[in-house]
C-alpha cells in the first residue's frame, strides 16, 4: 500500500485557488501512490471565523475529487467545511477512484479557535476498506482522544489516518500523540499537517510523518518542508507482526 503525503500551504479562504494547487500536486503523483492524503480543510485553512466558505456534499469540493480520484487512479482523503442538512461540519472524506465516498464528520471540535461554536460533532466513527487495506480516518484535535481511535478486538484497521490543521507552538503535542496512537494500536499510522500562515495569525511547521509499527518513520517532513512523500507500507508484516505480539487480547474492553 502506498500512500502519499501531501504537506503544503492552505491559501485562506480561497477554494478554488486550492483546488487547482491540490490537483497540481495530485497529477504529479498519479501512477505512483494507491491513497493521497491531504491536510484539514485543504480548500480554505482553518476558516472557523468564516461560516458562509462550507460547501454542500454537491458543491464544488466532492465533484472535483471523485474526477480526481478517477482521472489519477488513487483515492483521495482529507477533510473540508461542509453544510448538510442545515448544519455546518468539518468533514472528512475517503474518495475512491470509482466514485465511492465515505465521509466522516471530526468528533472533537476545537473549543479556542471556535470550532465547537460553529460546527456539528460526529457521532460515528468509521473503517474504510481499500485494497483489502482497513483504514481509520480521523482529523486533528480527534488525535488527542485514544478511546476514539482504539484499535478494537481483533484489529478494526490497518491504517490510521490524521489529517490536520496543527500549529507549531503545539507541535511537540503532534509529534508525541502520533507515535503514542501508532504504537497503543499496532497499525500503521500517517499524520499530515500543513505548513505556512494562516488568515488568524498561527504559523503551522508541518511535520507530516508515517510510522511503521515499531515507529520507525518510514517518511518525514522537515520544519516548514513542502512536497509530497510517498510511505509504501507492507501489509504481510502488519499482520505477522500482530500475529507474534496479538496485544489485543490483553486490552480492556470499553464501550462509547
Amino acid at each position: 500500500m502506498r500512500i502519499a503525503l501531501l504537506q503544503y500551504p492552505v491559501v485562506w479562504a480561497e477554494i478554488q485557488e486550492n483546488l487547482r494547487r491540490t490537483g497540481l500536486r495530485l497529477q504529479a503523483i498519479a501512477g505512483e501512490a494507491d491513497v493521497a492524503v491531504l491536510p484539514e480543510m485543504f480548500t480554505t485553512g482553518f476558516c472557523t471565523n468564516i461560516p458562509h466558505m462550507a460547501e454542500p456534499m454537491d458543491g464544488t469540493t466532492l465533484p472535483t475529487l471523485r474526477r480526481w480520484a478517477k482521472q489519477y487512479n488513487l483515492a483521495i482523503v482529507g477533510s473540508f467545511m461542509c453544510k448538510d442538512g442545515g448544519k455546518l461540519y468539518n468533514r472528512g472524506f475517503f474518495v475512491k477512484p470509482d466514485g465511492t465516498t465515505e465521509t466522516i464528520d471530526k468528533r472533537h471540535l476545537y473549543p479556542s479557535r471556535g470550532e465547537s461554536a460553529l460546527f456539528t460533532a460526529g457521532k460515528e466513527r468509521k473503517v474504510v476498506e481499500y485494497k483489502g487495506v482497513k483504514f481509520c480516518v480521523q482529523i486533528c484535535y480527534d488525535l488527542r482522544f485514544p478511546v476514539w481511535c482504539r484499535n478494537r478486538s481483533g484489529y478494526d484497521y490497518d491504517i490510521l489516518i490524521y489529517c490536520a490543521a496543527w500549529p507549531d507552538v503545539k507541535l511537540q503535542a503532534w509529534d508525541t500523540l502520533l507515535a503514542a496512537r501508532c504504537l497503543e494500536n499496532q497499525c500503521y499510522l500517517v499524520g499530515v499537517n500543513c505548513v505556512g500562515d494562516d488568515g488568524l495569525g498561527l504559523h503551522y511547521k508541518g511535520h507530516s510523518v508515517a510510522y511503521d509499527t515499531r515507529l520507525q518513520p518510514l517518511v518525514r517532513f522537515a520544519d516548514n518542508e513542502e512536497g509530497t512523500k510517498i510511505a509504501e507500507f507492507d501489509m504481510e508484516r502488519l499482520a505477522h507482526y500482530r500475529e507474534v505480539l496479538p496485544l489485543w487480547k490483553d486490552t480492556d474492553h470499553f464501550s462509547i
